[in-house]
């Protein structure tokens, strides 16, 4: 087995979660961050909502944005699924 799946408590869509991992037996340590980004493209002035592929395609540059400018030190893992109408949008990192 290669990977565990541990669930993590996560209340706030805003709040940033560290996890460190370390083995036992090996001076290894892993370190996560699930962090939220922003996903409500609303307040942006370009915004029509009545066009839903201009939202989603606003919602997918500001991520895009937002991880490209991301702390190089921390790898992106895994995009999680929003909930519908969500206003954050959930990414979990790995420590380089």
């Amino acid at each position: 087995m290669r990977e565990i799946c541990v669930p993590i408590p996560f209340t706030d869509d805003d709040q940033v979660a560290e996890v460190e991992i370390k083995f036992e037996n090996r001076k290894v340590s892993v370190q996560y961050r699930l962090e939220s980004f922003v996903w409500d493209v609303s307040d942006d002035p370009d915004f029509n909502s009545e066009d839903g592929i201009t939202e989603d395609l606003m919602k997918i540059y500001k991520l895009k944005k937002s991880i490209a400018e991301y702390d190089p030190a921390w790898e992106l893992i895994q995009i999680f699924t929003p909930a519908k109408n969500s206003k954050y949008i959930q990414i979990l990192f790995r420590k380089k």
